[in-house]
């Protein structure tokens, strides 16, 4: 029997929608899982198998196929756990499948059956609300933060017995979307500061026309004080920005699930041995690099004569552009990296790192 149930993936930070097809069909047991699965994900038998013994149902005995449409597109995570093992309940009659039609399910899910949130949940469940679902089942702590697309209505599960119930025709309660956090959340601000006239002064201006700041003073100057309290004086996200900042920081992982829109600005200040992909962004599976995680925000990179000039070169476009393109033999991925830099440096490093600027400048 044949059952299809609407779930979603990440591939990087992208989320997009995925088909969840289960066949279970005559044959010896087995299982085989189409559709360009990561490590993770090839891993859903070893999870779900025991999640559906362990509350009470039956795994199937014959030959299942599980294929994640669209099969050309690679998917990572576990986001397909919950879709997966549902579908094996209707394909083998254990559940109707008709809620399934309007529905989407995402979760990992625990031996026991538990549902775990998954990162990038809000990105998640923008991706099944643009494929047509209606309805969205998911792990408990990670309702409020999918609540937040509007239009979905989203139904808070804590264990693979609770799903199962609703696909028999009981309700569920519609979670709520999460507050937005606070944008006066850190305590850091430039009112804070005394003195440092020149260096307040040059701040408001970076801050007010978005303009690219280099600090340069001795050790213990305040520069990176300074800098820190630079996302207090830009104002807070506008709802547009705060979704897509949010949407960017859960799917790297960077927050616990459930949590609302950012309203504060983002600030990352990277080390500074970091590598091109940290700063950039790549790796395998892509990654997003830091110039994207401070989108719309500030990004700090201090001891700045310390940081390779290839490294800085590679800032340059995306720094103009406002994205960063990386291209790989299976996918090519955009992240948005609109954000301010902030570089710091002390007096002694300027006589080697002016010609590079200058050089820089005139390209």
């Amino acid at each position: 029997m044949l059952s299809r149930v609407r779930t979603a993936a990440l591939w990087g930070v992208e989320a997009f929608p995925v088909e969840c097809e289960v066949d279970v069909g005559p044959g010896l047991p087995g299982f085989v899982l189409a559709g360009q699965p990561d490590a993770s994900a090839r891993e859903v038998r070893d999870r779900v198998w025991p999640a559906l013994r362990n509350s009470g149902f039956a795994p199937p005995d014959r030959k299942t196929t599980v294929n994640l449409a669209p099969a050309g597109r690679p998917k990572e995570g576990a986001s397909v756990d919950l879709a997966v093992a549902l579908g094996l309940l209707a394909a083998t009659g254990q559940v109707p499948g008709d809620r399934l039609a309007g529905a989407a399910a995402i979760g990992e899910l625990a031996l026991d059956g538990r549902l775990r949130g998954v990162r990038g949940t809000l990105g998640l469940a923008e991706a099944a609300w643009r494929a047509g679902a209606q309805t969205l089942l998911c792990a408990a702590d990670s309702a409020p933060e999918a609540a937040l697309v509007e239009g979905l209505a989203v139904h808070p599960v804590a264990r693979l017995e609770e799903a199962a119930t609703w696909l028999r025709g009981a309700e569920l309660p519609t979670a709520a979307p999460a507050p937005p956090e606070h944008s006066s959340e850190s305590g850091e601000d430039l009112a804070d500061v005394r003195g440092q006239a020149v260096a307040r002064r040059a701040l408001e201006i970076a801050a007010a026309g978005g303009h690219h700041l280099l600090l340069i003073g001795p050790p213990g100057a305040g520069k990176s004080m300074l800098a820190r309290r630079l996302p207090g004086v830009l104002p807070p996200l506008e709802p547009a920005e705060a979704l897509t900042v949010t949407r960017i920081h859960s799917a790297a992982g960077l927050r616990p699930p459930g949590l609302g829109l950012m309203r504060r600005r983002p600030f990352r200040a990277p080390h500074h041995s970091v590598s091109p992909a940290g700063l950039i962004g790549g790796a395998s599976p892509p990654r997003p690099g830091e110039v994207s995680l401070a989108h719309h925000g500030v990004l700090f990179l201090d001891e700045l004569s310390e940081i390779p000039r290839r490294h800085l070169d590679q800032l340059r476009d995306p720094l103009e552009r406002g994205d960063v393109v990386i291209a790989r033999a299976r996918s090519r991925i955009c992240y948005p990296a609109r954000a301010l830099l902030v570089g710091a440096m002390n007096p002694c490093c300027c006589e080697d790192f002016f010609p590079l600027l200058t050089a820089g400048a005139g390209r």
